[in-house]
This record gives structure tokens, sequence and C-alpha cells, in this order.
């Protein structure tokens, strides 16, 4: 699958030709670099290794420097690998968001909001107790019992229950292609995917 690296804007909403309120995302996706074409020859596989957003020199370490430096392109921030792009490419091409077509649909892969320690009420969805009349008096968002008897003894491992929420890398697929811009590299897709504002995503489409 072929793809491009971009970064989340926000959310905004627009309105389709029957006059109904579309929920989107805007990306920011492209413009990439070809940093590495890679050949059965050499390494066993074919893919593009795509960089996306430049980073300050001094921010690089000397392999960085290095491998950009053949592609000759500035150091990057962010580096992928896509499948499905074919041949025809070759170091320090540029990759844009004209790749993608209206009306497609594409995978969205990013890493969700962390959220730290949460408990079963907001991480699991847990009704809570507040609504029972059975004596609660200050344990309202409470996960309640969590054993099962003398035997087996034990909790089951997948107990829910509290814990660190988020920060997790989510799939998002079959979002749909609402409109590309590709005089401003921009990307609107159907619904929301993963990630706070300016949050790297990597958006695939299938081939």
């Amino acid at each position: 699958m072929s793809g491009l690296i971009g970064k989340k804007v926000g959310m905004t909403s627009i309105f389709d030709e029957n006059g109904k309120n579309i929920p989107c995302t805007v990306i920011e996706a492209g413009p990439c670099v070809v940093t590495q074409v890679r050949t059965e020859e050499v390494d066993g596989y074919k893919a593009l290794q795509l960089g996306f957003d430049d980073k300050a020199e001094k921010r690089a370490n000397k392999a960085e420097s290095g491998h950009f430096k053949k592609a000759g392109a500035s150091p990057k921030k962010k580096v992928v690998e896509f499948h499905g792009f074919g041949e025809g490419y070759k170091l320090g091409d540029t990759v844009g968001v004209d790749v993608f077509v209206e009306g497609e649909f594409v995978d969205v892969i990013g890493t969700s909001k962390g959220k730290g320690f949460q408990g079963v009420v907001k991480r699991h969805g847990f009704g809570g107790v507040g609504q029972s009349t059975h004596g609660q008096h200050n344990r309202l968002r409470a996960p309640g019992s969590i054993g099962a008897a003398s035997y087996p003894a034990r909790v089951f491992k997948g107990m829910k229950m509290a814990g660190r929420m988020g920060s997790d890398r989510v799939t998002v697929q079959n979002l749909r292609v609402l409109k590309v811009v590709p005089e401003k590299n921009l990307l609107v897709v159907k619904g929301c995917v993963p990630g706070h504002k300016n949050a790297y995503v990597t958006i695939q489409r299938w081939m």
C-alpha cells in the first residue's frame, strides 16, 4: 500500500451536495521526500522510505545527516516506509498530496491522546453505582468486586481495571477522502483520526 506522512491540523465540518453536515478532519499531508529506495536485490523487498517535516541540522546526529544528505534533503523529523508505490521513484523525489483522489478510502494511523492513569468509568465505560440504592456512600465510580470465589482464588488476567489510558498506536480504517487541496497540501477525510493537533499521522491507500 502507498501513502503519505502528515500532520493533523484539526476537525471541522462541511456540507455535501444534499445539504448534510459531515464531520471531517483536516490533515496536512506532505510534501514528503524520498529518502531511501528499497529494492529486491539489496534489501529483499520493494519499498519507498519517505521523510516529512524538516528538522534543525543541529538536532540530527551524524548518521541521520549522512542518510538524508544522500537524498539531497534536509534532516526530517518523521520517516516511514511504504509499499506499493511502484517503479519510477528515485532519491530526492517529492511525493505530494495529489497521490490521493476524492472519493477513495484510506486508513489513518496515529498515536491516541495520552490520558494518564484513569479509573474504570472513563477507561472502560463502567456505569458506576451512582444510581444504586444499596447504601453506597463515597464509592460512586468504584469497579466493584473483581474476584471470583475461594476457587480459583485469584484475579484473572485481562480483568478490566483502572490503569494507564491512551498513548496507543491506533488505526482508523476506511475513511473517505472528501477533498484534496494540492496547493495547500491539505487532505480532508470524513470522521476523526487519532492524536492531538499537530500530531503525526500516516495515511495509507490500498492499491
